[in-house]
């Protein structure tokens, strides 16, 4: 066999197995069909969501999330809670009560339904800051079939 071509197949294998597995290393906090109960460390909210669906593991995804300081000009959060539990197998979105900014998430996996309840930690601070947020969807096929995310930051 040519040496060329062997040392191109190796490379491609290499990259192919590198690809299939770059899931295993993002600071997973569950694993599938696993509960969890992720909170930021106190003063810091959650920025950033990442996911990684499988069919094949009870239609569940992996979960990471990334936590920032709060800007310096909003204080100390003044009081923190849990936050209504959305149902496994229903449809909805959230927002924190009280204009609160989430801080934490838990989950549970409910096989019956092939679906997850949410409940989420929130924290109010008495001096409030504007924020936005950003969606982005993102399809691929394979092993990621979709991962929709919402990126919120602070605009102080």
């Amino acid at each position: 066999m040519n040496p060329v071509v062997l040392v191109s197949a190796l490379s491609l294998l290499a990259t192919v197995a590198a690809q299939s597995n770059d899931h295993y290393d993002m600071g997973w906090v569950n694993g599938y069909r696993q509960g969890f109960n992720f909170q930021c460390p106190h003063g810091e909210v959650i920025v950033a969501i990442r996911s990684y669906f499988s069919e094949n593991e009870g239609s569940d995804r992996l979960w990471s999330f990334e936590c920032q300081p709060t800007p310096e000009n909003l204080g100390e959060p003044s009081d923190c809670w849990w936050d209504d539990i959305n149902r496994a197998g229903l449809e909805w979105t959230s927002t924190c009560t009280r204009n609160g900014l989430v801080a934490g998430v838990q989950s549970k996996y409910f096989e019956s339904v092939l679906d997850r309840e949410w409940q989420f930690y929130c924290c109010y601070y008495k001096r409030s800051c504007p924020y936005s947020c950003m969606y982005v969807l993102t399809q691929y096929y394979g092993h990621v079939e979709e991962a929709v995310c919402q990126f919120c930051y602070l605009l102080c």
